[in-house]
């Protein structure tokens, strides 16, 4: 018996790095998982890694209508998850004067956006069962600055926000919320920036794993009844 057992979890950018790493610890702790990403290909190998207790739904997450058509295809499949780890983002590094408005718009609907609208498609479920587990996937840079992060920093710090606003109001509801904010990952992501000849960024060999990461999602889903796991900060040693 899985701790997770009977649960339904969902993962956004789940094809890759992060989300694909805690779908598989969702899977291996008993969770049936719908991995969320746009890419076709890349989310039938992730499905192939994880298991037969996950499933695929190829979705934009920045396209609200997309969004909300695939959570009903996962209500339609397996049920209501109760289990939501906002993952999907995108990463910019570029000075605020070389960040045009439309790329800042874009990294703020993908990283802020849409996890307020993945959460206001499940939460009246949740809060009606008296039970489920948010999940907020954050960063260093939801709380450190660092010099090329404008659209980037803007999105996560508002992540966090939304994070807060919703650990009060869901305080005694049964809905727990868990904001996981790690250091630099080695994830994708970094593919092209290239951080290990790039000047002033962490060396990937120095980054924390996405499997780091997993483990400590999957510590805060599995927490006992009654205990909520506010936030997590992760950094390597």
């Amino acid at each position: 018996m899985g701790v997770l057992d009977g649960r339904i979890a969902l993962v956004t950018g789940a094809s890759r790095g992060i989300g694909l790493a805690s779908a598989r610890a969702l899977v291996g702790a008993g969770a049936r998982v719908a991995l969320l990403a746009r890419g076709r290909e890349s989310l039938a190998e992730a499905v192939a890694v994880v298991g037969a207790s996950a499933f695929s739904v190829r979705c934009d997450v920045s396209d609200n209508a997309a969004l909300y058509d695939a959570v009903e295809q996962i209500r339609a499949t397996v049920g209501e998850p109760d289990i939501l780890v906002n993952n999907a983002g995108r990463f910019l590094v570029a000075p605020a004067d070389e960040t045009s408005p439309d790329d800042f718009a874009s990294v703020v609907s993908t990283n802020l956006v849409a996890p307020f609208a993945i959460v206001r498609a499940l939460l009246p479920t949740m809060r009606k069962a008296g039970r489920g587990h948010i999940v907020t996937i954050g960063s260093i840079a939801d709380r450190h600055i660092f010099p090329g992060n404008a659209a980037y920093s803007a999105s996560k710090y508002g992540l966090r926000a939304l994070h807060e606003v919703l650990h009060a109001e869901l305080r005694g509801s049964g809905v727990r919320t868990t904001l996981v904010s790690p250091g630099p990952v080695d994830t994708p992501l970094w593919d092209a920036i290239d951080p290990d000849n790039s000047p002033g960024f962490t060396p990937r060999s120095a980054m924390l794993q996405a499997d780091a990461v997993a483990a400590a999602v999957l510590y805060a889903v599995s927490a006992p009844e009654g205990v909520n796991i506010d936030e997590l900060r992760l950094s390597r040693r």
